[in-house]
């Protein structure tokens, strides 16, 4: 009676040693890849883990998203630590913005085709006048902005 308690205990035992191991660095991961998907923030990071020890890489938008993602990590069970290799991309380089020298030049060529505009430039802005058709209106919009100036004042009458 005794070697069959013994034996009861012992397969007892041996049912019961996985589930007191904890989660498995495949489950974990598979918890952390839902973690970071249910964010906009987070969706296009990746995770490895090994030892329940949790590395992020990948891009996000901003320093907050960034911090935010560490803890949101930890959140999920089994995680252990976090290794947050996020990244924040470098802001774009500012607008090209054109003496003004440089606008009167490029502008005249800009409205030639458009008679009844004219185009004056004082700091870098540039203020349209004048009567032009609706159906010309973007085509020469689009050649002033590629003047590049600081700002563009449309005081034109459209017909």
């Amino acid at each position: 009676m005794k070697r069959i308690l013994t034996m009861i205990a012992f397969v007892a035992l041996v049912f019961a040693l996985p589930s007191c191991k904890g989660k498995s660095d495949a489950d974990i991961k598979k918890d952390v890849d839902a973690k970071l998907a249910s964010s906009a923030d987070f969706s296009s990071l990746t995770a490895d883990v090994k030892d329940g020890a949790v590395t992020i890489s990948g891009t996000v938008k901003d320093d907050a998203a960034k911090t935010a993602v560490e803890p949101a990590v930890k959140e999920v069970k089994g995680v252990k630590s976090v290794v947050n290799n996020a990244t924040v991309p470098p802001p774009p380089p500012p607008p090209t913005i054109n003496p003004d020298d440089i606008l009167n030049n490029t502008l005249k060529d800009a409205i030639k085709d458009n008679a009844g505009v004219k185009a004056e430039v004082k700091d870098g802005v540039v203020t349209l006048t004048g009567d032009i058709k609706k159906a010309d209106l973007p085509v020469l919009m689009q050649k002033v902005m590629g003047t590049h100036p600081k700002k563009v004042e449309n005081k034109l009458t459209v017909k």
